[in-house]
C-alpha cells in the first residue's frame, strides 16, 4: 500500500466544499442537536462504534430518556447499562460507559469535561472519542479519525482506494495538516468529513457525481486504482462465540431473576463453545456467577 502522505492539495480548498455540502446535507440526528449536550455526544459515539445510525437511534432516545446525566447512569448498577443496551453489539462498551459516568460524577461534579486530556483519562475512552466529544460537543480543533473520515482522505488526498487497517501515524500527521485553523471551523470539518463518508464516500459505493470534492480527489482522479493492500478485515458473525455470547446476554437481559445455568444451556448446543462464551462474559464482567450455578447481570 502507497504510505500515507500529506496531500498535495491545498486543504483550504477542500474546505469550503466540503463544509458547504454538510451544511444541505447533514442528517437530522437527535446527538447533533443542541439540547443533546456534551452528554448526549458521548452516549452516540459509544453506541456508533461499529454499529449503523439506524440500529443506535432507538437505543439512543431510550437510554437518555433514562438517563439523561451522567450521575443517573452512575447511581445504576452496570448491569443494568447491560440491559438497556440491547443488541446492539460489543456490550462492553455498555460498561466502559458506565464506568465513564461514574468517573464524570466523582471527578467532574456529573458534567462531561471540555478538556481533551480529562476525556482521555475516564476510563473507556481512547483517542477518537476524545476528540469527538471535544470537537462536536465543545467545538474545539481537533482531528477526529474514524471509519469514514479515514477512508474520505485516503481517497481525496493520498489517492487510494482503502486506508489502512488501523490507523497510522502517517495518517494522524496527515489528518491535522488538514485541518482549518479556527475551532468552529475544525470542529464543523470534522462533523462534515464524517457525514461525507457515510453517505456519499462509501466503502463499497461511492457515488462520486454526489462528492463536493470529486474534482481534487487524488483516487478518482488516478482512475480509481484497485486496493493493493493487506486484505480488509470482514466481520463475521453467523456460528462465532460473538453470536453465542449475544444469545446468553439476551437470556440474561430479559430475566427479572438469576437465571439458572440450564436456561443458559438451551440456547446453544455445542458445549464447548456455549462455556467459553459463557466463561468470557464473566471474565469481562458483564455476567455475574452466583452460587448455585446461577447467573444474573452484574450489579458492581
Amino acid at each position: 500500500m502507497t504510505a500515507m502522505t500529506a496531500t498535495q492539495t491545498p486543504p483550504a480548498s477542500l474546505h469550503d466544499p466540503v463544509i458547504g455540502w454538510f451544511e444541505q446535507h447533514a442528517r437530522d440526528l437527535p446527538w447533533r442537536r443542541p439540547e443533546a449536550g456534551a452528554w448526549g455526544v458521548m452516549v452516540s459515539e459509544f453506541m456508533l462504534q461499529q454499529t449503523p445510525v439506524s440500529r443506535v437511534l432507538p437505543v439512543y432516545e431510550q437510554w437518555l430518556a433514562r438517563w439523561p446525566r451522567p450521575a443517573d447512569l452512575a447511581a445504576e448498577p452496570p448491569g443494568e447499562a447491560v440491559r438497556a443496551w440491547g443488541r446492539l453489539g460489543y456490550p462492553r462498551r455498555a460498561l466502559r460507559l458506565h464506568g465513564a459516568a461514574q468517573a464524570i460524577t466523582e471527578r467532574h461534579g456529573g458534567d462531561v469535561p471540555s478538556e481533551h486530556g480529562q476525556l482521555l483519562a475516564l476510563p473507556g475512552i481512547g483517542e477518537y472519542t476524545a476528540a469527538a466529544v471535544a470537537s462536536f460537543a465543545y467545538g474545539q480543533r481537533h482531528a477526529v479519525l474514524d471509519t469514514n473520515v479515514r477512508r474520505v482522505f485516503a481517497r481525496a488526498a493520498t489517492g487510494i482506494q482503502y486506508p489502512p487497517n488501523a490507523t497510522t501515524a502517517a495518517e494522524r500527521k496527515l489528518a491535522r495538516a488538514l485541518l482549518p485553523e479556527e475551532d468552529e471551523r475544525a470542529a464543523r470539518w470534522a462533523a462534515a468529513t464524517m457525514e461525507l463518508g457515510a453517505l456519499v464516500c462509501t466503502a463499497k459505493n461511492e457515488d462520486c457525481t454526489q462528492c463536493p470534492i470529486a474534482g481534487q480527489c487524488a483516487w478518482r482522479l488516478a482512475g480509481k486504482p484497485a486496493h493493493q493492500g493487506p486484505p480488509r478485515r470482514g466481520q463475521t458473525y453467523a456460528g462465532t462465540d460473538r453470536q453465542v455470547r449475544g444469545r446468553l446476554l439476551a437470556v440474561l437481559r430479559e430475566a427479572v431473576a438469576p437465571v439458572p445455568q440450564s436456561a443458559l444451556d438451551e440456547v446453544w448446543d455445542e458445549p464447548v463453545q456455549r462455556a467459553r462464551a459463557l466463561d468470557g462474559l464473566v471474565a469481562d464482567g458483564l455476567v455475574e456467577p452466583l452460587a448455585g450455578g446461577q447467573y444474573r447481570l452484574p450489579l458492581s
